[in-house]
């Protein structure tokens, strides 16, 4: 147990020191186990990580997130999609009211005529679309946007995994007053 914190503390601080911020990583305690040094080590390691992170939320907070929500939604990891929009949120924000960033704010997004929120300078292509929002446009968008609208002027590359997207767009869902049909 004590070698899988130390494990994770170390990761956590790697990924801190990645992206700039907190501060110097603490020396690993005298009485920690040496870490082992294999290809199976790291491997197992970054499993155990991942696992952890995966089910950081508990399995009781997903069901009750997504509850009423349609298939593969609601079956998705609230976790996950938390963790995966957090790439969005440096563009896009969740919260009724909430502030116009680089992209429009997502509440209320769903079954709302693309490139109408008021406040954002849509690009030609969405001003010119012409569907309303719904999980499934949102899951093609979230594939490839630019293959999706050409033309328009998001710079995200999209997510390829499909439990990924269908992750994020549920947890989009939960967060913007998304009610179930």
């Amino acid at each position: 147990m004590k070698l899988r914190a130390s494990m994770i503390a170390i990761v956590f601080a790697a990924g801190l020191s990645a992206c700039g911020g907190g501060e110097e990583p603490a020396a690993p305690e005298a009485s920690a186990p040496p870490v082992e040094t294999g290809a199976d080590a790291v491997e197992t390691s970054e499993e155990t990580v991942a696992e952890e992170a995966e089910t950081a939320s508990g399995p009781a907070e997903e069901g009750v997130q997504f509850a009423g929500f349609p298939e593969p939604y609601a079956s998705a990891d609230y976790a996950t999609g938390k963790r995966l929009f957090m790439q969005c949120s440096s563009c896009h924000s969740l919260t009724e009211g909430g502030p116009t960033l680089l992209g429009p704010n997502l509440y209320g997004m769903f079954d709302r005529k693309v490139g109408e929120h008021e406040g954002f300078d849509y690009s030609q292509a969405l001003q010119e679309a012409d569907f309303e929002w719904t999980p499934g446009q949102l899951d093609q968008w979230l594939a490839s946007p630019r293959n999706f609208l050409p033309g328009n002027r998001m710079s995200f590359a999209g997510v390829p995994r499909e439990d990924q997207r269908a992750a994020i767009i549920a947890y989009v869902m939960s967060e913007t007053g998304y009610t179930p049909q």
